[in-house]
């Protein structure tokens, strides 16, 4: 399904709902009728990668404390995510946080909650209008992303000193996606920190994936490495682990060794196969950002939202922290990851 259709499918299902004289039920109303329980949803793009099965587990803490059933879907596309937006409202949530697969829904995910009476906070990613401009009056948590690019970069740098690399002889291959802003602030905020830290900025490559996968990052990375001869360092970096990781292999398969590249990630989630490798990779370490916090908070902040009438606060930033093979079983046992 296109995405014009699927907006055209949203206006016409509003059109009936309004012709029926079907209005949205209270927030009072959308409770479980044995339990008094306030239901509430949790729909994230890609239900099975370990950033969001953290993320959910910080939201089952919140459910637990506050005594609210939570509804948690997978929505890797736009006619699922509508799809389980409408189931929702048929089990009688009050509201839902998501991450969604694509930001440009934002007006068919909003339209969907009004009419169904629910509440919506974005998570990760933020939602965009028909103008291509953040939906600012959908309350929205998520990273830093600036100040955790910078973070990467700056530790890109650091690392590169410490090993004594000399410029000349380095490169830095930054996989990108910029059709998502989020992934943007963050590469653009690795590139701002290595040229503030003093690396040529004619040294820099961007590597643009096609999809934000491990293969999508390899096959951009690659394309990069056969153009680029003469580099013995390679500095490597991108959105988050899986681009990071991607990276790495490229590199591994163009016949540098471990102690040529630095690479650092960003989430710190998907990364913990990598760092438990009994030998060291080109994978040095990621920015780790809390998502069982996340799912946390976001979970509390639309409960009480609903409960109480709390507005959250529109825009809330959280941020990172280096983990690496030394640091990161402490980092993550404290948060209840291992």
């Amino acid at each position: 399904m296109t995405f014009s259709r699927t907006l055209l499918l949203v206006s016409l299902a509003g059109l009936v709902g309004l012709a029926a004289g079907c209005g949205p039920r209270s927030d009072a109303s959308r409770t479980d009728g044995a339990a008094g329980r306030i239901k509430l949803g949790f729909l994230v793009k890609q239900a099975e990668e370990p950033w969001f099965q953290y993320e959910w587990k910080g939201a089952d803490r919140a459910a637990a404390q506050y005594g609210f059933e939570l509804l948690k879907m997978g929505v890797p596309d736009g006619e699922k995510t509508l799809a389980a937006i409408d189931s929702l409202a048929a089990n009688g949530a009050a509201g839902f946080v998501i991450c969604t697969p694509d930001v440009r829904l934002g007006p068919a995910i909003v339209a969907k909650a009004k009419a169904a009476g629910m509440k919506v906070i974005a998570v990760d990613d933020r939602l965009v209008g028909a103008d291509g401009r953040f939906l600012e009056e959908v309350p929205y948590l998520g990273m830093s992303a600036t100040k955790i690019g910078q973070l990467s970069g700056a530790t890109l740098a650091t690392e590169m000193k410490r090993r004594g690399w000399a410029a000349a002889d380095t490169a830095a291959c930054i996989v990108t996606f910029e059709e998502l802003d989020t992934a943007r602030e963050r590469t653009d905020g690795i590139i701002a920190a290595l040229k503030a830290a003093g690396f040529p900025a004619d040294r820099i490559y961007k590597a643009p994936q096609k999809t934000t996968d491990i293969p999508g990052s390899f096959d951009a990375a690659n394309a990069l490495l056969a153009q680029k001869t003469g580099v013995k360092h390679w500095l490597v970096a991108g959105m988050n682990d899986t681009a990071t990781l991607g990276a790495v292999r490229a590199t591994e398969g163009n016949g540098f060794k471990a102690p040529d590249v630095i690479g650092v990630g960003i989430n710190g989630t998907d990364c913990l196969d990598e760092l438990r490798k009994p030998a060291p990779t080109g994978f040095f370490g990621s920015i780790y950002a809390s998502a069982p916090t996340e799912g946390f908070r976001t979970a509390e902040m639309l409960y009480l939202w609903v409960k109480e009438g709390k507005m959250p606060p529109l825009d809330t930033r959280v941020d990172g922290q280096l983990i690496t093979r030394e640091t990161f079983e402490q980092v993550l046992k404290a948060e209840g990851i291992l």
